[in-house]
């Protein structure tokens, strides 16, 4: 991944979770910040994540990041951490009970949606979200290329 620039507020993105816009209805965003070890920052510094099945739980009151793959750092051969370790997300208790109240809920579940650095930190944004059925991810499909359609229309009749 190549080195991206920071933005206005500071952030820098990581990586995002492409597919969970066109698999879930996001409902809800917040912002968390994770726990890491060391070589995972120096991997993260470098681009080196991936979050395409990554999903989180709440267990006993404390919210965990499931199967987001941060690649070794090189330079740290033998200190180096596991790349699918589960991984601690740090949140108020207000919004952890919100979360259980939600995620308990059927069908609803908690999709981070991508990693960034903000002010040096960096965070998560978890998204509380339902499952799209088939159909509704072939409208979904529809409707971008119909707006796409029509953008190029209108781009064309423009003096």
């Amino acid at each position: 991944m190549s080195k991206k620039s920071q933005n206005a507020n500071g952030i820098k993105i990581i990586c995002q979770n492409k597919k969970a816009r066109h698999n879930y209805h996001i409902e809800d965003t917040l912002e968390a910040g994770i726990v890491l070890q060391g070589t995972e920052v120096k991997a993260l510094r470098e681009g080196k994540a991936s979050m395409a099945d990554c999903y989180a739980v709440v267990d006993r009151e404390e919210v965990f990041m499931l199967h987001c793959h941060i690649s070794p750092y090189t330079p740290a051969h033998s200190f180096n951490h596991d790349p699918m370790r589960k991984r601690k997300l740090l949140l108020h208790k207000r919004e952890i009970a919100r979360l259980i109240g939600v995620s308990r809920e059927k069908g609803y579940n908690l999709i981070p949606l991508k990693l960034y650095f903000k002010n040096g930190k960096v965070k998560v944004e978890l998204a509380v979200a339902k499952g799209k059925k088939n159909y509704d991810k072939r409208d979904t499909i529809k409707k971008r290329e119909a707006d796409r359609e029509i953008a190029r229309a209108m781009k064309k009749n423009k003096p």
